[in-house]
């Protein structure tokens, strides 16, 4: 069964850092991409940042220069480092990766960037 858990939201101030991070079990991260999502109420879920299963990196306008997404294989873990967090990047981030044309998506996690 494939699983996505991310970890590590919470409170920060503006101007504050957190890491992410996105755990695969039933699945090998390493031979596919791991995408970054974000969600406000009433919003759709933004990409944020993706990075290929050769390492290549993509992201939004919006984090270019403050988010850095990353993999770890040999712990079958991606994580997305934040940095300069400010008010707007307040919303629950999803991981998120295709295997066999399905979706699949973690519960996502809370990041409150508030003072």
């Amino acid at each position: 069964q494939v699983q996505l858990v991310e970890s590590g939201g919470g409170l920060v101030q503006p101007g504050g850092s957190l890491r992410l991070s996105c755990a695969g079990s039933g699945i090998s991260l390493s031979d596919r991409a791991v995408d970054w999502y974000r969600q406000v109420p009433g919003k759709r879920r933004e990409l944020v940042a993706s990075i290929a299963s050769g390492g290549r990196r993509k992201y939004a306008d919006s984090v270019k220069d403050r988010f850095t997404i990353s993999r770890d294989n040999a712990k079958n873990t991606g994580f997305l480092e934040m940095s300069a967090l400010r008010p707007e990047d307040t919303a629950v981030y999803f991981c998120h990766i295709i295997f066999n044309w399905q979706d699949y998506w973690g519960q996502g996690t809370q990041v409150t960037v508030s003072s």
